[in-house]
């Protein structure tokens, strides 16, 4: 985060330092004293916004991993122990990690609070990053030195020492929680917590730098697996059937729908101030279902919740990898890892969420490697 240039001077002829002085275009406070004021506010350094009260935030917690690439660091600490992986984090003190598959969603998360406070500079409903990490605390300079690097505004920290995070997240009021294992992220759906495992693109997409977008699979994520059961169980016809049967019967909610809601409270702050076009929070729902065969339920469900979703794509069994390159999101949730993989190919990093029934039908060798 860049400091404001205090201006420099030139010494006088007794050799001690003297007051600078004032540029030329400096406002001369008996003309203009709001613009006077507002000039040398800007020499001052720049405070990091005040925080919101846990309460009032909507709260994402993520893991060291998702924000951070420390894929080489937890080489050493898987082979050669914590003692040695402590030791290199305290001799790297002062070389900031490199970014992570979480970095994007929390600039574009901050970019959205500085926004609201343009609105609404009192308000405390705002997004608010945790880093929540089982590392031990001697390793919280480098991630301080860190986040202070890239100018984040994260302030509150869960350090672990080695034990599960998991049973803070409800402590700290967590809305979503990102983490690079899967164990733990089961755990904490287990828990009722909004939680994914994050993998990051294969090629680098350029993001939106004023926008957060976040795209979100229905059935096992935003809805339950209700639906999937049938799929798998009695095969797409029944699912056809039941769908058409069951339209005006809302869904059962999933694991992510409880993120969906307070993304929309954050929108309609937006759309109360008249802001709705330019709204920099952006909703999609990317789902496989078709629209004529079992698209209604889907649609009169959100409606049901009192939820809107900015864009809705069904895609009838097509591949989601290319449309979510055109979509570039964020964050894009699905449960099933054939879908993590195929969009994760075309440079979309994205989260699976693993729950429901799809789990004991699809394995895949990056979920594997996400459980290590």
């Amino acid at each position: 985060m860049s400091k404001a240039k205090t201006p420099t001077t030139d010494p006088p002829a007794n050799g001690q330092p003297g007051a600078p002085d004032p540029p030329a275009e400096t406002p001369h406070h008996s003309e203009d004293p709001a613009a006077a004021k507002a000039f040398y506010d800007s020499l001052a350094p720049k405070k990091k916004p005040r925080l919101p009260k846990p309460q009032n935030a909507v709260t994402i917690a993520v893991s060291s991993r998702t924000l951070f690439n420390m894929s080489e660091d937890r080489k050493v600490y898987e082979e050669e122990g914590v003692e040695k992986y402590v030791q290199l984090q305290q001799d790297q003190e002062e070389v900031p990690l490199q970014t992570g598959p979480a970095y994007p969603f929390v600039m574009a998360v901050e970019e959205v609070n500085k926004q609201l406070r343009e609105l609404y500079p009192d308000s405390e409903e705002l997004f608010d990053i945790v880093l929540m990490t089982n590392n031990h605390a001697q390793v919280g300079v480098r991630l301080i030195n860190s986040i202070n690097h890239y100018g984040l505004n994260i302030e509150r920290f869960c350090m672990t020492g080695g034990k599960s995070p998991i049973g803070y997240l409800k402590a700290y009021l967590t809305n979503l929680y990102l983490s690079a294992d899967s164990e733990k992220v089961q755990e904490a759906i287990h828990e009722g917590i909004a939680a994914a495992t994050m993998f990051m693109g294969k090629k680098n997409l350029i993001l939106p730098d004023k926008e957060l977008r976040v795209a979100f699979d229905g059935d096992a994520v935003l809805f339950s697996d209700e639906s999937e059961i049938i799929v798998k169980e009695r095969g797409l016809d029944s699912f056809f059937e039941h769908e058409k049967t069951f339209e005006n019967k809302p869904l059962a909610q999933g694991p992510l729908k409880c993120f969906l809601v307070s993304l929309g409270k954050l929108q309609k702050k937006f759309y109360a101030k008249g802001a709705r076009m330019t709204c920099p929070i952006r909703t999609y729902l990317v789902t496989a279902r078709s629209a004529a065969s079992s698209g209604a339920r889907v649609l009169k469900t959100l409606r049901s919740w009192g939820l809107e979703i900015d864009e809705a794509l069904f895609l009838a069994g097509a591949p989601k990898g290319p449309i979510l390159e055109k979509i570039r999101p964020h964050l894009f949730f699905d449960d099933q890892m054939f879908h993590i993989e195929g969009a994760q190919e075309l440079g979309t990093i994205a989260a699976h969420v693993p729950y429901g029934i799809g789990q004991k039908y699809n394995k895949s060798a990056l979920k594997e490697e996400a459980k290590k």
